[in-house]
């Protein structure tokens, strides 16, 4: 099984940026603008379109505001398997990292996937740019 591990420092509070990640349907506007640019909610999943016009399904397993973890799974013909964590955790009052995993089959699929990451790392980062001096 493909593992992709991302940790992100970002320049911003951890309960802004939890705040941002548990609005589960807010990934164009707060988290992750430019790399998603479409979120719909249907019950308990997303339906995300990406900049490169590729769609998922994102099912929300669990939300957890005390750990600020949230994770999310996707099925479907492509993938047998596919569940990400994203976890903020706090690093000192005005930063944190936010730490994104995700657990996929299968493997040949990986190379993308890391590719994709790639990008929304960079367009989670311009979402909280650090604060002027």
């Amino acid at each position: 099984m493909a593992s992709i591990h991302n940790d992100i420092p970002l320049s911003a509070p951890a309960h802004d940026v939890w705040d941002a990640v548990r609005d589960f349907g807010a990934l164009p506007e707060r988290l992750a603008p430019g790399f998603v640019t479409a979120c719909t909610l249907d019950g308990d999943a997303r339906i995300v379109t990406f900049a490169n016009g590729s769609v998922a399904r994102e099912v929300l397993v669990d939300c957890d505001d005390a750990r600020r973890r949230l994770v999310y799974a996707i099925s479907n013909e492509r993938l047998k398997h596919y569940s990400a964590s994203v976890q903020v955790i706090a690093d000192g009052e005005m930063r944190c990292r936010l730490l994104w995993i995700i657990d996929m089959l299968p493997n040949e699929l990986a190379p993308y996937v890391q590719g994709q990451t790639r990008d929304a790392v960079i367009a989670i980062q311009k979402a909280f740019p650090p604060a002027a001096a």
